[in-house]
This record gives C-alpha cells, sequence and structure tokens, in this order.
C-alpha cells in the first residue's frame, strides 16, 4: 500500500474562507425552475407553489449565494418580463435553450423562494442584446426604496422594502461565440465599465462581476482577461471563471486529475489580473467569483438532449440531467478542495446548478426528490469548512496521465477556525485500484480529537443514485483513522473522497 503525508499548520492560513465560496446557480433551463423547485400540484407544494422537499435538500446542501437568472438564458432576458401580475405576463422565446419561458417564476417569487431557503441572491444583467440602461433600471427597480418610478412599480408589485441586491454579473460568458450578443474583449470591455461606472453612480455599495474566459481552453484565454480588464479594473470587484469537466473517451484518469485544470485556470487568471494591476499602478486587487463549476456532460447534452426546430419550443423540457457517479462525486469534491486552496483569491463560487440541471438535487414530476452522489461532498465541505483554508505540505506518490502529465494521487487540503478551534481536513484518492494511507501531522492543532468523518467510494466506480434506487451511494464514517499523538492516519480506498473533522 502506497504512503503520503501532509502537515496541517494553522500558522499557515492561505485566506479567509469566504461563505460567498458556496454559493450556487439556478438559471431558467430544462426543468429547473418548473417541476424543480416550483411545482404548484406537488404534493409538498407550499402555499407559493415551491416544493418543500426541495427547499429542505437546497438548505441541507448549505449554499450561500445564488446566482439568477442566468447564464445563457440571461442574454436574451427582459427583466421587466418578470415582475408584475402572472396573468399579464408574456411568454418568450429562449433562443439559448431552444425553449419557451412563461414568466410564472419571476424576480419577486425567486426572492421568496430565497428567502425560505436561506440563501442570498446574485443577479445577473443582460449586457447580450441589452445595455447600460436597461441594468441600471434593474438596479433602481431593486435597490431603491421608493420616490422614483421604478422603485414605485416594485412597490405596487408587493414588496415595500428594496431587494438590497449586492452582487452582480455584468453579462454571461461574453467570450463565447454561443453567446447572444457575443462581442470581442474590447467591445465587451467598454461596455462593461461603462454599465459599472453607471450602477455605481447608482448605488456605491454594489460588488460587479466582470466576464473572464468562459473555459481555460477558449482560444481567447489570457488575452481575453487582459483586455477586458484593461478597461474595467477600476470599476469592477470580480473576474468570473467558468469550467466543467467530464470524462471523456473512456479515459478515468485524466478525469480523475481534473482538479488540476481548475488549479491551472485559477492561477492563470489571478497572475493576468495582477499583470493589469501591476500596469495600471492600482492600489486594488481584483479577486475572482468562480461562478459556474461543476461536472458536465456536454457531449451527451449536444448528442441526445438540443432541442432543434422552428416550431419546437417546449416548456420545461428534459435538458441537462445528467446522473452523477462515484466517480463524479470525487471529482466533483476535488474541485471543491481546489476553490479552497484558492480562499486568498477566490471568494465568490457558484456550483451550476442546483435541481435537475446537471444537479446534485433531483426531482420527479409528482414523485420525490433525492440526492445525486455530488450532493455530499457540497453539502458536507459547506458545513465543515470553516475559518481558514490552510496550506499544505503534502508529500505523495504520482501517476501519469493523458492530459496533464505527472499528478499526486492524493489531493488535500485543510481548515482551521481559530474561534472554535474546530479543524477539517479534505482528501481524495486518484488511483483506481489502490487503496493509500496517509499520515498527517495535526501537532500543531494541538490535542484534538475525531468529531465526525466521511467517506465517499464505491466498489463500483460508476455507481448513481436514480429515481429507482435514490439511496444507492452515500457517505460513511472512515473507520481506519487513528491519532497517535501528534499525527492523523487515514487509510483512503482507491477513487474515494473523504473528509475528517477535528477539534
Amino acid at each position: 500500500m502506497s504512503t503520503a503525508r501532509l502537515t496541517v499548520d494553522p500558522h499557515f492560513a492561505v485566506g479567509r474562507i469566504d461563505r460567498r465560496v458556496f454559493g450556487g446557480f439556478v438559471e431558467h433551463l430544462g426543468r429547473h425552475v418548473y417541476d424543480g423547485i416550483y411545482e404548484p400540484g406537488h404534493e409538498s407544494a407550499d402555499a407559493e407553489g415551491f416544493r418543500s422537499d426541495v427547499i429542505d435538500l437546497v438548505k441541507e446542501l448549505g449554499v450561500s449565494t445564488i446566482r439568477y437568472p442566468g447564464g445563457n438564458f440571461v442574454s436574451g432576458f427582459r427583466w421587466e418580463d418578470s415582475v408584475g401580475p402572472r396573468e399579464e405576463r408574456p411568454r418568450r422565446l429562449d433562443l439559448a435553450w431552444h425553449s419557451t419561458e412563461t414568466n410564472e417564476v419571476g424576480l419577486h417569487e425567486f426572492q421568496g423562494w430565497l428567502d425560505k431557503v436561506g440563501s442570498d441572491l446574485m443577479l445577473a444583467v443582460n449586457l447580450g442584446t441589452r445595455g447600460t440602461l436597461e441594468a441600471l433600471d434593474l438596479l433602481e427597480y431593486t435597490n431603491i426604496a421608493g420616490g422614483t418610478a421604478l422603485s414605485q412599480r416594485r412597490i405596487d408589485n408587493g414588496r415595500t422594502d428594496a431587494f438590497g441586491v449586492k452582487m452582480w454579473c455584468l453579462g454571461n460568458e461574453m467570450d463565447g461565440p454561443w453567446q447572444l450578443g457575443h462581442r470581442s474583449a474590447d467591445d465587451y470591455g467598454k461596455i462593461a465599465s461603462q454599465t459599472a461606472k453607471a450602477m455605481r453612480q447608482l448605488d456605491p455599495s454594489v460588488e460587479l462581476v466582470v466576464c473572464g474566459s468562459s473555459s481555460a481552453h477558449m482560444p481567447t484565454f489570457g488575452e481575453w482577461e487582459r483586455v477586458v480588464l484593461t478597461h474595467a479594473y477600476d470599476d469592477v470587484d470580480y473576474i468570473s471563471c467558468h469550467a466543467y469537466y467530464e470524462e471523456r473517451d473512456g479515459d478515468l484518469g485524466s478525469f480523475l486529475a481534473s482538479a488540476v485544470d481548475m488549479d491551472h485556470f485559477i492561477e492563470s487568471v489571478v497572475a493576468t489580473a495582477d499583470h493589469v494591476k501591476a500596469v495600471n499602478g492600482s492600489s486594488k486587487t481584483i479577486d475572482i467569483s468562480f461562478d459556474e463549476w461543476n461536472v458536465w456532460y456536454i457531449e451527451r447534452f449536444h448528442g441526445v438532449d438540443k432541442i432543434e426546430g422552428i416550431d419546437n419550443w417546449p416548456v420545461a423540457p428534459r435538458l441537462l440531467e445528467d446522473v452523477y457517479s462515484v466517480a463524479d462525486a470525487v471529482v466533483f469534491g476535488n474541485l471543491m478542495i481546489s476553490l479552497l486552496k484558492h480562499a486568498d483569491r477566490v471568494t465568490s463560487a457558484s456550483l451550476a446548478q442546483l435541481v435537475n440541471v446537471i444537479a446534485p438535487i433531483m426531482t420527479e414530476p409528482g414523485g420525490i426528490a433525492w440526492r445525486q452522489t455530488t450532493f455530499f461532498p457540497f453539502s458536507i465541505t459547506s458545513r465543515l469548512a470553516q475559518g481558514d483554508a490552510l496550506e499544505l505540505k503534502l508529500d505523495a506518490p504520482t501517476y501519469s496521465t493523458k492530459a496533464y502529465g505527472e499528478v499526486p494521487l492524493v489531493d488535500a487540503v485543510a481548515t482551521h477556525d481559530a474561534e472554535t478551534g474546530r479543524s477539517a481536513v479534505f482528501l481524495v484518492n486518484r488511483s483506481q485500484t489502490e487503496a493509500l494511507t496517509v499520515t498527517v501531522d495535526i501537532s500543531g492543532l494541538g490535542e484534538v480529537s475525531v468529531l465526525e468523518s466521511h467517506t465517499l467510494t464505491d466498489d463500483d466506480v460508476y455507481a448513481k443514485n436514480t429515481l429507482e434506487q435514490p439511496e444507492r451511494v452515500a457517505p460513511s464514517a472512515n473507520e481506519s483513522i487513528v491519532i497517535d499523538g501528534g499525527e492523523l492516519t487515514i487509510t483512503l480506498p482507491p477513487v474515494s473522497w473523504s473528509a475528517v473533522s477535528l477539534g
């Protein structure tokens, strides 16, 4: 059995963990909203039509800020369609996902749902088919208490208090040719800067996210960030990153190492942002909002799900309903490790998405809601990762991958909360065949004991939770953990994700 060693010391903090790194994302896409969070005819539906079983699962998941309403959807979205009396709201064609949007659930309803799940609203504005004026109108509608036409319209629509939205996305994936209103980096940087300046004139307290690359593999990656930030650096607070991963051509080894790509993505964007900072002679630092990330089988979407035809515009079709395996969950957990390892600069993130659409939560119309395998790494990490993320000294054997070369078999991050004295260690074993023994030097934590442990693994790495078997996969306590003096020893099964809480 191979071995690895790492050292956990609270004196070596990477950065404070911002709770917004445990954010989510709800887009008007497929069955996410309709037949997902909202199903008035369901036996669990509350008075507003929202499924209470889904609300309970979202609360258990532990999401903080939720980005809305897109995604690609936002680049064709007219926000005015989503407010006012429901019977007067127009049905619109959603060009992004070739569907019909009924606008039955709009801004007010979604905020009501957020109040139920205990999450904050992060709004995206349409800089695809619209521009600065429409962004200002939406900001006035949501954030001005009263005394203007738009704030009065909000009040007339049933909400006396302002929404008070703090985080705003300046469009979505504007580097992508698939995006309605796609622009060059130069053109987008100009309109993003103009819109940001205008929004700050109205509400100086807003926090603004400018679009970075929708993938580290875009042909414009790096140069896009440089040009956009050259225009908008002093006007914004964040630059976004988006990344999705999937197993390709049976190459499980490379897939299990996906977090290596995420690490590179984050570090490259940080380097570019800091280059612009130096050139500008600026004293401010731009952080990263990794506001779309997940495992997503995009090839399946294009081959199976994609809707086409001028007369085919369904309402809430089944789209992007990936069913996740244990291997997917291990990669997913490793991506969360990557986000925490960069806590000094990644201070906001949004899991894309939450319900039915590439989601940790699935529902059946008129039926049950259940947890996918990816639910567990998110809910456990969100609950246990408190305080500071720590820089680890890791010594682990490596393996060879087709996509990333030599990669450590173990990846890990630790957290420590000085106020409570609690720490947590999160680990993955990427080996497909071999259990690994990891020895953790915890002498820097003082005298601690194991409060709880969780390991997600299965003899079948492709085991999944489904409608027929909704509880096929779940984490279990790791019985191999031993603390002897200042060392913790844990055995990680092949293809596994683990979390250990200490205090």
